[in-house]
């Protein structure tokens, strides 16, 4: 089977090619003999009733500054397209959001990984809300009295806003802090957006586990631990990932959303646990691949390409 593949990314020149999983995607759809073309966001457009973007054929290689070989950029239709990959960087903003509209035009003629109008509506720290029972104690709200109530409730929090990415923006106020009104003010001084709260859960000293789930099954597993004197793991900001088994909890935290994972076509999804808590579900542009495969030892790009495969098989 040979397929017509596109991904929709940050530039590709930029990648860090030891690291991003969108091009150990692309490096493997590559040696599965798939046809590779790239776009950037911005260069995507509709036109009487036509999907297209300003693409280049593109050849990776595993040389650092030498990894992508581009073509001239050509006008083409998404339509004609086998796979389009939504693997651009949030914030989940209202550009992103409308790239999910116009690829939705196109899906599931087009298979769009993951399923754009679920990545819409299931956007990571909203899908967990789904799983209370999963979950640390959790307040989404902008209304600064309602945040003051939950930290006076739970002593020890988490503060960041709803749609970040990375790790950015994100704030412990422990029992002694005095800096909720503050941030509350910078918050909602650049953005209308409700804020989230979480219980700080002290297992994150040991570490944020992010496992791996393809077409709703568990393949494993990363433990990125916080650098000293950090409460965030984000590898962004200096997390340390190292190898981890997956645990009974994590495997029962799977096993219940997994199935609503499969059914919504989010077939290359990470979660992050902290202790035996979930505290998120990433369905944007989910990370992982390249740290687990050097621990494990297994080639997770390849299940990922095995279940896109087989949707499109005649």
């Amino acid at each position: 089977m040979t397929l017509n593949v596109a991904f929709q990314m940050d530039p590709i020149a930029a990648v860090d090619i030891d690291a991003d999983s969108t091009f150990r995607l692309a490096e493997e759809a590559q040696a599965r003999g798939h046809r590779l073309h790239v776009y950037t966001p911005d260069h995507l457009r509709f036109r009487e009733g036509r999907i297209t973007a300003l693409a280049h054929p593109v050849t990776v290689r595993r040389v650092r500054g030498d990894h992508a070989e581009l073509g001239a950029a050509d006008e083409i239709d998404l339509a004609r397209m086998d796979v389009i990959w939504l693997r651009q960087d949030p914030p989940f903003d209202m550009g992103y959001i409308t790239t999910t509209h116009l690829l939705d035009m196109l899906h599931p003629r087009t298979l769009v990984v993951n399923d754009p109008f679920w990545v819409r509506n299931y956007p990571e720290k909203l899908l967990v809300l789904q799983f209370p029972d999963l979950t640390p104690p959790t307040m989404i709200a902008r209304d600064l009295a309602a945040l003051r109530a939950f930290k006076a409730e739970h002593g020890d929090i988490i503060l960041k806003p709803l749609y970040g990415n990375g790790g950015a923006g994100v704030f412990r106020l422990d029992p002694a802090d005095r800096n909720l009104a503050s941030l509350h003010e910078m918050f909602t001084g650049f953005s209308r957006e409700p804020l989230i709260a979480q219980k700080f859960l002290p297992a994150v000293e040991k570490g944020d586990k992010r496992v791996i789930l393809v077409d709703g099954e568990a393949v494993g597993a990363i433990n990125r631990v916080p650098a000293a004197g950090e409460t965030r793991s984000n590898m962004h900001v200096g997390g340390r990932p190292e190898k981890v088994a997956l645990t009974d909890r994590d495997r029962e935290i799977c096993a219940a959303i997994g199935p609503l994972l499969r059914e919504k076509g989010q077939i290359f999804v990470g979660i992050d646990i902290i202790g035996d808590w979930l505290t998120e579900i990433n369905v944007t542009s989910p990370t992982g691949i390249q740290e687990l495969e050097r621990f494990d030892g297994i080639n997770v790009a390849a299940r990922i390409w095995e279940a896109i495969e087989a949707r499109r098989a005649p």
